[in-house]
């Protein structure tokens, strides 16, 4: 019965397999529509490093909210900034860097932005909210502080009200701007009449903002004047939020540039990892027999795993260095299969039969191969969380890449091993095991109890004297 049972899981499994590798590199056209599925490896998106794309630059002068008067300092903040905004917008992989000191080049992949995003950046758009309908930007000083400025702005994005049925952007305040916003909004609705702030988005005429009550959540919805849809508040949203960086920026060039990696890089290391994975697949049969094949089978399964989660998740794009996390990760779980499977080879030295071989050594690699993987897990998040938008995809690679290794390894290649265990659980052969030289002619089997010393020279004393 164990048998059958095992013969139908292998069944499933193996077409579940022949199904993800078709799904992983075939390409056909699908009957009765027009479209052509490329497989999970066509379909990952490609960085400017491996797939060409748009070079522009913007001349950067001191913007007049910037806390500092170093215009080299204002550039470098507005480096990470203009990054950021790139990443939100689906440039995943931008290469944003100071150039000549009061310029900032930016290059991304191709299709990853429309050219509109680039001319939006170079077009800072400043707000001003007043007390006053009467406010001029040109004379500030005049109004004794009572007003909110861009600098005051922590993230602006386009919105929808569903109330009112009207598009426009939601400006978030930092702490200072969010107190002085509740302050004026307060005052504004203690009026008898003109419970009103008014709202300044670069030339254009004030828009009213109502204040029945203090505005006490530090944001603000803002609709009408030149907003009129979601296309026009997502352009507002973007002017926006290129007027709060410390340096205002204009577009000075547009060209286009060819693959820094070379156009057929991809292709030779796709060819590398394929012959060096076809040495991995060979090695392990040749040291490990069948278990070696059913190794195998398990990271055929990681790469079918690895090549759905690269193109199914939108914030990935494939670079020289997510190829790079991408490689380390075949050796990492490489790595872990020959651990597993050379604990079974110590484990029946030792004088235990191969089921309880299988079962030391899934029991004694567990804990260690959790641990590796929550470090490599952590430092992916960190990467995610804090890094440059260049480093976010590299970072959701290596996180990827610690989940699939630990589950291929712990889950897939036990429960492969376990389904085989029916059909053989006393020959070695097949197996590739040997007992250790000094039990060659008395083995006993010898089962690990808690407390007791695991080493394999006292197993091998025990199993010397309980032979005696």
């Amino acid at each position: 019965m164990a048998k059958k049972h095992s013969i139908w899981k292998y069944t499933i499994f193996a077409i579940l397999v022949v199904i993800g590798l078709v799904l992983s590199f075939a390409t056909f056209p699908v009957a009765g529509t027009d479209y052509v599925y490329n497989g999970f490896l066509n379909a990952i998106p490609l960085g400017v490093d491996l797939s060409g794309g748009v070079s522009v630059v913007y001349q950067a002068k001191q913007s007049p909210f910037s806390d500092s008067t170093d215009l080299n300092s204002s550039v470098q903040s507005t480096v990470s900034q203009v990054e950021s905004l790139l990443y939100d917008n689906g440039a995943l992989n931008s290469y944003v860097t100071n150039q000549g000191g009061d310029k900032i080049r930016v290059e991304v992949s191709n299709d990853s932005v429309s050219n509109q995003l680039f001319d939006l950046i170079g077009q800072p758009t400043y707000v001003y909210i007043a007390s006053s309908d009467s406010f001029d930007a040109n004379n500030v000083d005049a109004f004794k502080g009572e007003y909110i400025s861009s600098a005051s702005i922590d993230s602006v994005y386009a919105s929808y009200d569903q109330e009112n049925q009207t598009y426009g952007v939601v400006i978030e305040f930092d702490k200072s701007g969010a107190q002085k916003l509740q302050q004026m909004s307060q005052d504004a609705s203690e009026k008898s009449e003109d419970n009103y702030l008014y709202v300044y988005i670069g030339g254009d005429d004030a828009i009213q903002l109502s204040c029945t009550e203090a505005i006490t959540d530090g944001q603000t919805f803002i609709s009408g004047g030149s907003i009129a849809d979601s296309s026009s508040a997502q352009e507002y949203s973007i002017k926006i939020l290129s007027g709060t960086y410390d340096a205002s920026l204009s577009l000075v060039q547009t060209s286009v540039i060819t693959a820094t990696a070379g156009t057929n890089t991809l292709m030779y290391i796709l060819i590398a990892l394929g012959v060096a994975l076809a040495i991995v697949l060979a090695f392990f049969i040749i040291r490990y027999g069948i278990f070696g094949i059913l190794a195998d089978a398990s990271l055929v399964v990681f790469t079918i795993l690895l090549l759905f989660f690269l193109q199914a998740i939108p914030l990935i794009q494939l670079t020289v260095a997510s190829l790079a996390g991408v490689l380390i990760f075949y050796a990492i779980v490489v790595a872990c299969h020959i651990a597993v499977l050379e604990k079974i080879k110590t484990e029946y030295a030792t004088g235990k039969k191969i089921p309880l071989s299988f079962k030391n050594a899934f029991k004694k690699c567990l804990w260690p191969m959790i641990d590796s993987h929550v470090v490599l897990a952590i430092v992916a998040i960190i990467l995610c969380i804090v890094g440059y938008a260049s480093l976010r995809s590299l970072g959701l690679i290596i996180l990827i890449g610690a989940v699939l290794s630990l589950f291929c390894t712990l889950v897939v290649l036990r429960f492969l091993i376990k389904w085989y265990l029916p059909f053989n659980s006393a020959n070695p052969k097949p197996l590739k095991l040997k007992r250790s030289k000094i039990l060659a002619e008395n083995s006993t089997e010898v089962e690990i109890v808690e407390g007791q010393d695991e080493t394999p020279e006292k197993q091998i004393i025990v199993a010397d004297k309980e032979a005696e």
